[in-house]
C-alpha cells in the first residue's frame, strides 16, 4: 500500500497574494496577459495531434489490461464459444436463441441484441456463414461496426491552441474525480503540462481529494479558499490560470449530480459558459462519467447531460467489476457519442484509451 499523502499540499488559492513560487502553487492576482503568447501556432497543433496518436499507440500496447478488465463479461459470453463448437444448420434456431440471452444478459440491450442475431439469422439462411467459426467472426464484425460507425472519434478532440479545456460530469459516485486524476496522470506522463481545477464546491471531500490526485501526479491545482465558490468562478480562473501560464491542458472537476436535479444541471451551463468567456471555442471536450456496474441503466442519465452541456465523449468506469461490458456497445449506438476512456482496474494506470478492436476481442475471446 502506498504510503499516506501529505495534507497540507499548498492550493493555488482565488484569494492569495503574491508570494514566492512553490510546489503546487500559483498566484491568481490578476495580470495583463500577453495575447501574442495565446495565437493559434503550428507546433501547438503538431503537440495535441502527437500527444493523442501517443495515448493511442498506448492503448494497443496496453491490451493485456484491457483483457484483464473485461474477465467477467467475457466469462459470461465463453457460452457462445460452446454454442458454436459443434453448430449445424439444424440447430440454428435454438443456437441463435441462446446466443440472444448471453448478450442480453451481458447488457447489450433488446435493440442491438435482436439487430445482431437477426442478421446473422439472415447471412446463415442465405449460405454466407457455413460454420461455427465463422458466425463467431460475423458477431464480432458487428458489433465492431456499431462501435465505430457511431463513436469513431475515441482520441481526444484537443483543438489547436494551448490550452485544451476538459471539462469532466457526472453523478456522485460514479468515479468522476479519480477519472479526472487517472487521466491528468496519463497525459502528464506523455509530457503535457496540466493543470486542474476543483470544480466540484458542493462536496467538501472532492476538493481533498484532487489535492491528493494534484500530489501523486505533480500536477498544479487551482481550489476555492472561501466556502460557497461558484464553481464556475473556480474553473474560469483556472483556465485563466492556464492561459497565461502557458499550460498545454485544463482539466476542470465538477460537481456530482443527478441527471434529475435541474438547478445543479444548470451550474454546468455556467461552467460551460464560463470556460469560453475566457477561450472562445472551449471547452474543447466535455467528458461524462459513467458508472459501469449500472449497464443500461446508465443511458438515462447520459441522455439527460448530452441534451444539457452536450457530451463529446465518456468514460466508463468500474467495468472490472462487472459483467455488463455491452453497456459499451449500447451507449454509443443509443446516443452515437465516443468512448474514450475505460476504467479497469484500481490502479492509477488503469484508465484505459477506448480501443473499439481490442474491446470486441477481450470480451469475444
Amino acid at each position: 500500500m502506498a504510503s499516506p499523502l501529505p495534507t497540507s499540499l499548498p492550493r493555488l488559492s482565488l484569494l492569495s497574494k503574491p508570494s514566492p513560487p512553490q510546489h503546487h502553487r500559483l498566484l491568481l492576482a490578476p495580470t495583463r496577459p500577453d495575447l501574442s503568447r495565446f495565437e493559434c501556432r503550428a507546433g501547438q497543433t503538431g503537440f495535441f495531434t502527437r500527444l493523442g496518436r501517443l495515448i493511442k499507440e498506448k492503448a494497443k500496447s496496453d491490451v493485456e489490461k484491457l483483457f484483464s478488465g473485461f474477465s467477467k463479461t467475457r466469462d459470461n459470453l465463453a457460452v457462445i464459444d460452446e454454442l458454436l463448437l459443434y453448430w449445424n444448420l439444424a440447430d440454428t434456431d435454438r443456437v441463435l436463441d441462446e446466443l440472444e440471452e448471453a448478450l442480453l444478459v451481458s447488457d447489450f440491450g433488446p435493440k442491438i441484441t435482436i439487430k445482431i442475431v437477426e442478421s446473422l439469422r439472415e447471412d446463415i439462411v442465405a449460405g454466407k456463414l457455413k460454420s461455427g467459426s465463422e458466425i463467431k467472426e460475423a458477431l464480432k464484425k458487428s458489433v465492431l461496426d456499431l462501435l465505430t460507425t457511431k463513436g469513431s472519434k475515441t482520441e481526444l478532440q484537443l483543438g489547436y491552441r494551448k490550452p485544451a479545456v476538459v471539462m469532466v460530469v457526472g453523478v456522485n459516485g460514479g468515479g468522476k474525480t479519480t477519472s479526472l486524476g487517472k487521466l491528468a496522470y496519463r497525459l502528464k506522463k506523455e509530457g503535457a503540462k496540466v493543470l486542474m481545477a476543483a470544480g466540484d464546491t458542493f462536496r467538501a471531500a472532492a476538493c481533498d481529494q484532487l489535492e491528493i490526485w494534484a500530489e501523486r501526479t505533480g500536477c498544479e491545482i487551482v481550489v476555492a479558499e472561501k466556502e460557497k465558490a461558484k464553481a464556475a468562478s473556480v474553473i474560469s480562473q483556472a483556465v485563466k490560470r492556464g492561459k497565461e501560464q502557458g499550460y498545454d491542458i485544463v482539466l476542470c472537476d465538477t460537481s456530482g449530480r443527478l441527471h434529475t436535479n435541474y438547478s445543479l444541471m444548470e451550474e454546468l451551463i455556467a461552467c460551460k459558459k464560463a470556460v469560453s468567456k475566457v477561450i472562445p471555442g472551449a471547452p474543447n471536450e466535455i467528458l461524462q462519467v459513467l458508472d459501469g456496474t449500472t449497464g443500461l441503466n446508465m443511458l438515462p442519465q447520459a441522455r439527460e447531460f448530452n441534451e444539457i452541456v452536450g457530451i463529446t465523449g465518456l468514460i466508463l468506469t468500474k467495468l472490472d467489476g462487472s459483467a455488463r461490458g455491452g453497456c459499451v456497445v449500447s451507449v454509443v449506438n443509443e446516443l452515437g457519442i465516443p468512448v474514450k476512456f475505460v476504467g479497469v482496474g484500481e490502479g492509477v494506470e488503469d484508465l484505459q484509451p477506448f480501443d473499439a478492436e481490442a474491446f470486441v476481442n477481450a470480451i469475444f475471446s
